[in-house]
């Protein structure tokens, strides 16, 4: 039987691959990456460039690929049969990228190759690989003793296990739950929209009546409008109690995961966790991660109590003065309504100005617009579900250099979330390979599918991801695209949300989907209002979250700190909105900490990081043009086409002229 992840081409046959190609696809991949990198380390001819880092990215691009179109599958089309191959092969594959840098004769040769004529000739983007490379294998255990080496191949081994099981159990979880409610009266206030996605659920599994589940369209409409108290309990408590009891109970998961990345650390000679990240992030240290979050909250923190005043006042004029303190579950339903009364502004007023389709299309118009590239469907390419679709990117010679898909809509074999997948990073004149997803309501009731401002600044989030990867110029194939520390990585798909405010950026894409009218100037001037609405506590969540990882990652203790989950919850009360309950969850399936051996792991502050360099970045777009193609040709040519070939601070500075400053966030969010 012929393999497909064995000698993938490009589009990828996504309809050919089956659970049963995993397994001995990639233990096949396995065998001659690791054949190739003994034969690198055997090698005794004198080092060269294409000898030693070329020979290293060509031993491991085949079961890079694979692994990653096998990953991605997993995410969105999962099986059990697919779930369990993946399973199965993942410590291995884990276990071969994690020993890369502890391989003696390779880093030998690498060291060798250092002292060279040619590495010291070597042009710029080469000798940053060289320089990179040499400081990956120190940081990763190059320079351990041998049973130092094997101890470390055993924690990412268990590591890579035990969060993908994390993963997998939130998913579990998330579609274990269900509540069929037999007539529409307890989704009063709830929109037309989501109530019809609440029919058309139930029929789907062959019930009556009105199915809730815990997927991001459901659970938004539930918070947020639900007149029903009782109702939204039952919803935030199932969302946040996810995967704290029962067979996909994570919690003794989450402990593991915490106690491996701390000895990893300490192993590799690092205080803590959060050192071991960000040494080769933009923060340097987990001290200076923690000391930015720390000023921001400084900075944020008064706005917030006041915020949280204002809301339960609101609360009490509408229901008396002896109406209770917020609980979680009510703040989004009374922010909602502070906001109509005080602005007279309504998300839901501004959907049927979002339907899909028109949002998709005005991201592709804006890339053209700004970055000179040209976006075409991609016919005839083969998809993991028929909701998906493909298209190919152009640059403003003709000359294809991406080929990428969108599936936008949830499904119960498909992760929750929004994401970007680099698929394969090229090198010019090869084409890029990425996709993005999201999880938008999807069409109901005849209707297109019609998204909420967020979804729509979700899209173009993650389609900066997108260009981000597939505008890659960069000749080394490990430093292209989104390859960048992570606290720089969110900068070109944070900038991307600014234009769904603007109404230069609006006109390309924002009209009523019954009428083809634009959005009425009396409601966008809402919307403009309206985005510093409660931005304090918007702010203070994500503060939250980055301050718990940190902590997590650097002082909790279990011998001293007991379970991490209320270790969290004692630090995240700070940062919430009301008082959380005893029980609260949220870290049992929080994904961004615990679904990868790393992933955002003492990194969660990076998208506040970030958030600083987008606003900054963008009041040059604001100074200069909001659509300028000059402004947009020099952010592609000098931090989207860079990937990690320079500095991230000297690429922000290129096209800043100067360093980031944090005053420019706070500005926007009116917080100054």
């Amino acid at each position: 039987m012929e393999n497909p992840l064995l000698d993938l081409v490009s589009p990828p046959p996504f309809d050919l691959v089956r659970a049963e190609h995993v397994e001995p696809g990639i233990r096949e991949l396995l065998g001659k990456t690791t054949a190739a990198l003994d034969a690198l380390e055997r090698d005794a001819s004198p080092p060269t460039y294409a000898a030693t880092l070329g020979g290293l990215e060509r031993a491991t691009e085949a079961l890079e690929t694979a692994m990653g179109l096998v990953e991605h599958l997993e995410s969105t089309a999962t099986t059990p049969a697919l779930r369990a191959a993946y399973n199965a092969v993942l410590p291995d594959v884990s276990a071969l990228w994690a020993g890369i840098p502890l391989r003696a004769g390779l880093f030998a040769r690498l060291l060798s190759f250092s002292e060279t004529p040619e590495a010291r000739g070597l042009e710029p983007v080469r000798a940053r690989f060289l320089e990179k490379t040499l400081a990956e294998f120190r940081r990763h255990g190059a320079r351990l003793p041998s049973e130092g080496k094997e101890r470390l191949r055993e924690l990412d081994r268990e590591l890579a296990q035990v969060a993908s099981k994390f993963s997998q159990n939130v998913l579990d979880d998330t579609n274990a739950f269900e509540l069929v409610l037999p007539d529409a009266e307890r989704l009063a206030g709830v929109p037309e929209s989501a109530v019809e996605l609440a029919r058309e659920a139930a029929i789907a599994s062959q019930k009556s009546g009105y199915r809730l589940t815990l997927h991001a369209p459901s659970v938004t409409a539930v918070l947020t409008y639900a007149h029903d108290a009782a109702l939204r309990e039952t919803i935030w408590r199932a969302y946040n109690d996810r995967a704290t009891s029962g067979p996909y109970d994570n919690r003794a998961l989450v402990l593991r995961l915490l106690e491996l990345r701390r000895e990893k650390a300490r192993l590799l000679g690092f205080a803590h966790f959060a050192d071991l990240v960000t040494d080769e992030r933009m923060a340097k240290t987990g001290a200076e991660a923690a000391r930015f979050v720390a000023d921001l909250t400084a900075r944020t923190e008064r706005a917030f109590e006041r915020e949280k005043a204002e809301l339960l006042a609101f609360r009490r004029e509408l229901e008396g003065a002896d109406a209770p303190e917020l609980a979680p579950w009510d703040v989004g339903y009374y922010s909602e309504q502070l906001k109509r009364a005080r602005y007279a502004f309504d998300d839901e007023a501004l959907r049927p100005y979002f339907p899909f389709e028109s949002v998709l299309g005005g991201a592709f118009r804006l890339a053209e617009a700004l970055y000179g590239v040209r976006i075409e469907p991609a016919e005839g390419v083969s998809v993991w579900h028929e909701s998906v679709r493909a298209y190919r990117l152009y640059d403003e010679k003709g000359s294809e250099i991406g080929l990428f898909y969108v599936d936008p809509y949830p499904r119960e074999n498909k992760r929750g979330g929004a994401w970007m997948h680099g698929l394969v990073a090229a090198v010019p004149p090869t084409p890029h390979l990425a996709v993005f997803c999201a999880n938008v309501a999807p069409p109901v009731g005849g209707k297109p599918s019609l998204l909420t401002h967020r979804d729509v600044e979700t899209i173009f989030h993650e389609f900066g991801h997108l260009l981000h990867h597939c505008l890659s110029t960069v000749p080394v194939r490990s430093l292209a695209g989104t390859r960048v520390v992570q606290d720089f990585v969110e900068l070109p798909s944070q900038i991307m949300e600014n234009w769904c405010s603007e109404r230069e950026g609006l006109n390309l894409f924002a009209r009523h989907f019954e009428t083809s009218a634009p959005i009425p100037d009396a409601l966008l001037e809402g919307l403009h209002a309206a985005r510093t609405f409660r931005s304090a506590s918007m702010q203070m969540r994500q503060l939250g979250f980055a301050a718990v990882d940190l902590a997590l990652h650097m002082d909790f203790d279990p011998a001293k700190d007991g379970d991490p989950l209320a270790y969290g919850n004692r630090l995240l009360q700070r940062y919430a909105a009301s008082e959380l309950p005893a029980s609260y969850g949220m870290l049992a399936s929080f994904g961004h900490l615990f679904s990868h051996p790393v992933g955002y792991a003492a990194g969660y502050y990076s998208y506040k990081w970030a958030e600083v360099l987008d606003a900054d970045a963008f009041g040059r777009f604001r100074r200069e043009g909001v659509m300028s193609p000059r402004v947009g040709a020099d952010f592609r040519d000098r931090v989207l086409a860079r990937g990690d070939s320079r500095d991230p601070m000297e690429l922000f500075e290129s096209f800043m002229g100067r360093k980031p400053e944090v005053d420019a966030l706070l500005a926007r969010q009116g917080l100054l």
